[in-house]
């Protein structure tokens, strides 16, 4: 069974939020001349900095969640998390325990911290097009083909 983040539950604001990448790369220093590195790790876990603001009962609903279904932080679950392609989903679980506090007299404020498996990034070939593409021009062409397809052009009943 996939755990995943509740949908009625806000996803973490922006304030606060921060990622932490794993190092991958092993650093020797020497005696004389340049240190030496090297790639220890394809794929490393990176850490985001995480808070919540929620009212009592999503609160309530994040305490029951947290509990039973994340295991008290320690499972692995799917969440939406804000990264440098967007706003993609993540296989994430809780590396500490969350600090609750209100904030206000309707608002809870949540923080902890998650760890993820791996970031979601551009692929080589697409990292190859954007680096010889004016991004710009590439962007718009992609609005207005989507533009078309999904808004322009008949539905699949309309013939």
């Amino acid at each position: 069974m996939t755990i995943t983040w509740p949908a009625t539950l806000p996803l973490p604001s922006i304030q606060g939020y921060g990622i932490r990448p794993g190092e991958a790369i092993l650093r020797t220093e020497m005696e004389a001349g340049p240190a030496r590195q090297r790639r220890r790790f394809t794929q490393v876990p990176s850490r985001l900095s995480v808070r919540w603001r929620m009212k009592p009962e999503q609160f309530a609903l994040f305490e029951a969640w947290y509990r039973w279904h994340a295991q008290e932080g320690g499972a692995w679950f799917a969440i939406d998390l804000l990264g440098g392609i967007g706003l993609t989903t993540h296989e994430a679980r809780f590396t500490r325990q969350f600090e609750a506090r209100p904030a206000n007299r309707v608002l809870w404020e949540i923080t902890s911290e998650l760890e993820i498996r791996e970031r979601p990034t551009l692929t080589e070939d697409a990292l190859a097009i954007a680096l010889d593409s004016d991004m710009a021009a590439l962007f718009t062409t992609i609005d207005r083909l989507h533009q078309l397809v999904h808004a322009s052009l008949p539905g699949p009943l309309s013939w």
